[in-house]
């Protein structure tokens, strides 16, 4: 038996999607975003230097076939990159209606969306007054703060101390579809936050609301942190994806990071989590080295999404790369002759691009253990596919395998 590694980099799209004209960030069209391709054209030009310098640096994904892949997608060739592959590369395109986590987490399991999302469009005055009026006697409360689109970081400066006067929770949204609740750990309480969002998800996944998260913090006025306490309650799934595939076959699932909460904790042996990607990454190492034969390891890092896209910061999307690449390399190291690793990614978040929100992108997908291989415009569910095929799963669905397709 082997084993598969599945790691998605958070947003690292590479441009080209071929219906990017029909999603949005502040009125305007995605066409024409490419976070990979950009980010390397900024650092390149010499306009993305705080905290690191230079042309992008990321070697041991360039040499599994990331640069090929960024112009294979978009036609763009990133200053930089482009170092002959000697793995298996390709671009990936999703089919879901969104450009959200679950959309692009889900479909790469084999699984696209088969709804529309509900998504709340008012920037103020976000949420109808019976859903309003719903969470608050859930809360305990005579209102809710927020109701509106906000930055989490942003909102909990501008309304944490009136929630901790006052004890309301504070609601927000975004351009995804989502209802976030903040809290204050100790004044509000973590456990009282938790089930409160547990409590309201029912009603908001029959609205076909992808997410409700609780966002806890702490600290006082002017000094408010948010914790890593943060807990999504997600829709499940609408079929058997690739974790439950594993799972139902008696295989050992590994989840780390945000893949248990993105799932619904279905199909899951074992959850690793971490306050950052670089706890994050220790357990993807320390698993390269204990995970059992047969066994699958889907991962997710998100800092490059949380951090850096949404708030539009070049130089800090380009040292995360840099730094995830050089973690790569020891990761890659680490694994077993007949293992399979592929990289790829669940949408976009250019950080030059206007806006703030994910932006619409093909993927990479980039595999090491099957040898040189193109395997070129591929869809997001044919990753499943082939991590199933790999494994020897029954898989479902409408993914194909590119690894079977070739041997």
């Amino acid at each position: 038996m082997t084993r598969a590694f599945l790691i998605v980099m958070d947003s690292v799209g590479i441009g080209g999607a071929p219906d990017a004209a029909s999603f949005f960030n502040d009125g305007e069209p995605d066409t024409g975003a490419n976070t990979v391709g950009h980010i390397a054209t900024e650092c390149a030009a010499g306009r993305a230097e705080a905290g690191r310098s230079g042309p992008l640096k990321v070697p041991h994904l360039d040499a599994l076939g990331l640069g090929a892949a960024v112009t294979l997608a978009s036609g763009l060739c990133p200053p930089g990159l482009g170092a002959p592959p000697r793995g298996l590369w390709g671009a990936a395109s999703e089919v879901s209606k969104g450009k959200d986590t679950p959309s692009g987490h889900w479909e790469l399991a084999g699984v696209p969306v088969p709804w529309d999302w509900h998504y709340f469009p008012e920037v103020e005055n976000s949420f109808p007054p019976d859903l309003v009026d719903f969470v608050a006697a859930q809360a305990g409360t005579a209102g809710i703060l927020g109701n509106c689109h906000a930055p989490g970081t942003a909102i909990i400066e501008r309304l944490g101390e009136e929630h901790m006067r006052s004890g309301w929770p504070i609601c927000y949204t975004s351009a995804d579809s989502v209802f976030q609740i903040a809290a204050h750990e100790e004044t509000f309480g973590l456990a009282r936050l938790l089930q409160l969002c547990r409590d309201i998800a029912p009603r908001l996944h029959a609205m076909k609301v992808g997410r409700v998260i609780a966002r806890p913090f702490v600290g006082r006025p002017g000094n408010f942190v948010r914790t890593p306490n943060r807990r999504d309650f997600a829709i499940e799934p609408p079929a058997p994806t690739l974790l439950d595939w594993a799972y139902d076959a008696g295989r050992t699932t590994h989840a780390i990071g945000k893949i248990g909460d993105i799932f619904s904790h279905r199909g899951i042996s074992a959850l690793h989590k971490g306050k950052n990607d670089a706890d994050l990454m220790g357990h993807l190492l320390r698993l390269a080295d204990e995970a059992g034969e047969g066994s699958l390891t889907f991962a997710n890092f998100v800092e490059f999404d949380s951090l850096y896209g949404h708030r539009r910061d070049v130089s800090g999307y380009a040292r995360a790369l840099e730094w995830f690449d050089a973690q790569a390399g020891r990761f890659l190291a680490r694994l077993r002759p007949g293992d399979l690793a592929i990289f790829t990614a669940d949408h976009g978040n250019d950080p030059s691009w206007h806006g703030t929100d994910h932006t619409r992108e093909r993927v990479p997908v980039l595999g090491h253990g099957v040898g040189l291989r193109s395997v070129g415009q591929v869809a997001y569910s044919d990753v499943g596919a082939s991590v199933a095929a790999h494994l020897g799963l029954r898989a479902s669905g409408p993914g194909h395998s590119f690894l079977q397709e070739q041997d």
